[in-house]
């Protein structure tokens, strides 16, 4: 099996995640969901009481692999940090590659909207899109504009593109690693003991930076696997600081328990000794089969994220129209989970052909 430069804990965390916010959601929205309900109560109700805590998995891992690629980019530079010259070009770049399958996602959301409009009178199917609300999402902007989401899951886009931005900015700006990680590891336990516990913060980088400052802890920590890192003080200094993080996570449980803050932490320690464990061969077929599906699975996850609101609003949609609700009780949920399902198996179908012919071409649009 070909895996060069690719990462099998990387790739099963973001299968798992992925996997676990579309379960979230399809146990969240509409009438499929509740009576879904009906057949699997109780796994039902964990997919939406503990699925979006997937959410942690994403930010850890999102900022280990962030300051993995600007560290690399930096070097590219042939400075020890990132080079203030190509900033606008590394944030624009990466907006570049969010974009493409993002804005050919918010479409086919808005077409599925409008047609789920005839006959689903529920309140995640949302208003008609205004022109305003659709262009504060091409700059990821709704949040911070006060705009609705068009699709589930859009916000962390846009977070992502924030928290990104941030973390190269810092490092451009400040002189060495070792100062940029003092300053990561003083937002982060800002974040975790106060902006992530404030609601008002939740359309800015401060309420999340929590989690994915571990992660590019976590990315330094475990830098001696990086030969672009050779500074052993850099590393000592970045184990020292993320196990500072736990232990305030810790103390300020006694407080009050954020299981979130705990996942965070566990996911950024999983990273640091085992980030950069690449796939491994091997001669069982099995075994080559299964890593073959997490590869596959991996590189569409993106796709998929973005595109499985369309199919909870298509399964809705379906679902009432041909007035399956109604026989809800005598299937005991039979058909709503068929629709869950169906849904499911669709947003991954869907995300192959969004992700070959959409964000893989588009990958070449770069400033450079």
């Amino acid at each position: 099996m070909k895996t060069k430069n690719y990462y099998f804990l990387i790739d099963c965390l973001k299968v798992l995640a992925a996997l676990l916010i579309i379960l979230h959601h399809l146990s969240s929205y509409g009438q499929v969901a509740e009576d879904a309900r009906l057949l699997f109560p109780r796994i039902m109700t964990w997919l939406f009481e503990y699925g979006r805590y997937a959410v942690q998995i994403f930010l850890v891992m999102g900022g280990y692999l962030a300051s993995q690629s600007l560290v690399k980019s930096s070097t590219k530079s042939g400075g020890q940090v990132f080079n203030q010259h190509t900033l606008l070009k590394v944030i624009l770049n990466r907006y570049f590659r969010l974009f493409a399958p993002y804005i050919v996602a918010l479409m086919v959301t808005i077409a599925c909207a409008w047609c789920a409009r005839f006959w689903v009178q529920d309140e995640f199917v949302g208003e008609s899109e205004t022109l305003g609300q659709f262009l504060s999402h091409l700059f990821f902007l709704q949040g911070i504009l006060g705009f609705d989401s068009i699709s589930a899951g859009v916000w962390y886009v846009a977070i992502d593109w924030q928290l990104y931005t941030f973390l190269a900015i810092m490092l451009a700006l400040l002189p060495t690693y070792r100062s940029a990680i003092w300053f990561i590891t003083i937002l982060v336990i800002g974040s975790l003991l106060y902006f992530n516990r404030h609601s008002e913060y939740e359309s800015f980088f401060v309420y999340f930076i929590g989690s994915y400052g571990l992660g590019v802890l976590a990315h330094f920590a475990g830098s001696k696997y990086d030969q672009l890192l050779a500074d052993v003080q850099t590393q000592r200094l970045s184990k020292l600081l993320i196990l500072a993080v736990g232990l305030v996570i810790v103390v300020s449980s006694l407080y009050e328990i954020w299981m979130r803050n705990f996942l965070a932490f566990f996911v950024a320690i999983i990273l640091l000794f085992w980030g950069n464990c690449s796939y491994i061969d091997s001669k069982n077929d099995k075994w080559q089969a299964l890593m073959r599906m997490i590869a596959w699975a991996s590189h569409r996850s993106y796709c998929a994220f973005l595109i499985h609101f369309s199919f909870i609003l298509l399964a809705n949609t379906i679902y009432i129209a041909c007035g399956l609700s109604n026989k809800a009780n005598e299937g005991t949920g039979v058909y709503a989970f068929g629709m869950m399902s169906v849904a499911l198996i669709a947003s991954w179908f869907t995300a192959n052909y969004l992700y070959r012919f959409i964000e893989v071409p588009a990958r070449r649009i770069k400033w450079k």
